[in-house]
């Protein structure tokens, strides 16, 4: 594994609980060790942090994905944030590569909440004096934060793996407009044609989904279909409609795979070739279909952007190097 230069003595890097092995692999790329912590969860489920070391006048870089179980993981996020702005940390960058409640950015109907805006709120207000995440569900929640907020994206790391693994007349497939850009992102890099799914949810949550159409050349063809977060697999049903109109089995490139509900189930389906997804979310072996859920790792692009913020280089330069126009 290649490693970047060491970082200046003033730098220090924990991991929460909710992906260890992440943090593990981020420290090992930067050629530090993680930070002494000691976190445990009290029987009356209360979460509780010990910092091992001073830290006094620190850099701190906190790793922890707010996935599964959602809100223990942001609780604890919330908990390890205040530990160390009382512990008189000189600067504290949450590195959080899933963003809980980020689907929750807007009103869609009324007395709703914003929930992403609370869980910013919520981070601030625990001590984060900057945040690092990966694809968020809406760009929008940038501006969700008064702290600098820097957007990272998977699309390189995904992208890359149809490159070395060139697949035959394959198309890039948006599962619906929202998408659209994301998309165009792909089609840059592998320089395929894209095609569109209509779709229209409807129901408390937009849990039912119909498809009106297909727009684009799929017959033949095989697809990569693209999206963040893959969470029930709903998306399955779309390789399935793909399939009726004359493609091949499809692939499909999402950067968090949350995975819950009928999920698994669904991804057993003869028209998902593949699913590729990064380590944003720990990914167990036991949910990774003895083969067919394929995980990149995204540590050596969260190791990147810590060593440029803290040598305070350009973040948005890791991406302009791959000729990607991102919202960093």
């Amino acid at each position: 594994m290649s490693t970047v230069n060491p970082l200046v003595n003033d730098f220090k890097l924990f991991c929460g609980r909710a992906n260890p092995d992440l943090g593990k692999e981020i420290a090992e790329i930067l050629s530090v060790s993680l930070g002494k912590i000691r976190i445990s969860t009290f029987a009356d489920s209360e979460v509780h942090v010990q910092i091992d070391e001073s830290i006094r006048g620190k850099d701190i870089y906190i790793v922890q994905s707010t996935c599964e179980p959602v809100n223990e993981n942001l609780m604890e996020l919330l908990v390890m944030l205040d530990a160390f702005r009382r512990a008189s940390a000189h600067q504290i960058t949450a590195i959080i590569p899933y963003y809980g409640y980020a689907r929750q950015d807007h009103k869609s109907t009324g007395r709703e909440p914003i929930s992403a805006k609370l869980v910013a709120d919520l981070i601030t207000t625990a001590g984060a004096n900057r945040v690092v995440s990966v694809d968020l569900h809406a760009t929008q929640i940038q501006g969700f934060f008064n702290i600098p907020m820097d957007h990272l994206t998977a699309v390189p790391i995904l992208a890359n793996y149809f490159k070395e693994n060139t697949l035959e007349d394959a198309v890039i497939v948006s599962p619906d407009v929202g998408r659209a850009k994301l998309a165009d992102k792909y089609t840059d890099i592998l320089h395929l044609p894209m095609a569109l799914m209509n779709k229209r949810r409807s129901g408390v949550g937009g849990k039912k989904v119909e498809f009106l159409e297909i727009v684009g050349d799929v017959k033949g063809k095989t697809p990569i279909i693209i999206d963040d977060v893959i969470a029930s697999g709903s998306i399955a049903k779309q390789a399935e409609e793909l399939v009726k109109a004359g493609s091949k089995e499809a692939y499909i490139a999402i950067t968090h795979p949350v995975l819950v509900g009928p999920a698994m189930e669904r991804l057993q389906s003869p028209a998902v070739k593949e699913l590729i997804v990064t380590n944003t979310i720990l990914v167990p072996e036991k949910k990774r279909l003895g083969g067919k859920v394929k995980v990149l790792s995204i540590a050596p692009l969260l190791a990147k952007a810590i060593q440029r913020i803290h040598q305070h280089l350009s973040v948005s330069q890791v991406f302009m190097e791959e000729n990607i126009l991102f919202p960093v």
